[in-house]
């Protein structure tokens, strides 16, 4: 028998975490999603699209898990950078050609652009906030997911110095 000790930053074994999450939906637009011991959430579409209005979209729900995937992975990458900062504010918007799920499969169905603008409250400089953009980037999951499929991401990172009090 023979006893290996490795860091997890450098094992060459996946680091699989399973997350079960389901969702039930009576013959309409809205879903109803349980997410276990994270509570549960409702998607939807609006009235005037043959929804009932009781929550976002399933596309608004991604580009919501967009900004939480962020801010979750900057603010790990801060940590880990010893970058300090305030707050993390976003605004996202996306755009589709609804042709697509309309049926017609010479247009995508998916997303063609995402914008994602992200204001950071710190006084680290520009340059500081950048290496750890760029770092959040290169992990965060949904930031992946998104720009793998092809889809034009395109992100604006903004930093504003904290107001002073006084």
């Amino acid at each position: 028998m023979a006893t290996e000790i490795v860091s997890d930053a450098y094992s060459t074994e996946p680091l699989l975490r399973r997350r079960i999450v389901t969702a039930f939906s009576r013959g309409t637009m809205r879903t109803d999603i349980d997410c276990g011991e994270f509570g549960t959430l409702t998607t939807d579409e609006p009235v005037p699209h043959g929804g009932t209005g009781m929550g976002p979209s399933p596309l608004q729900t991604v580009v919501a898990a967009l900004c939480g995937c962020e801010a979750v992975t900057f603010n790990r990458t801060a940590a880990e950078m010893e970058f300090g900062y305030e707050s993390i504010a976003f605004a996202a918007e996306y755009t589709i050609d609804i042709r697509g799920r309309m049926g017609n499969r010479s247009v995508r169905r998916h997303f063609q652009t995402v914008r994602l603008e992200a204001t950071v409250i710190t006084e680290e400089s520009e340059e500081r906030l950048r290496e750890v953009v760029e770092e959040t980037e290169a992990r965060c999951p949904v930031f992946n997911l998104i720009s793998d499929a092809g889809v034009r991401l395109e992100a604006r990172w903004i930093r504003r110095l904290p107001e002073t009090t006084g």
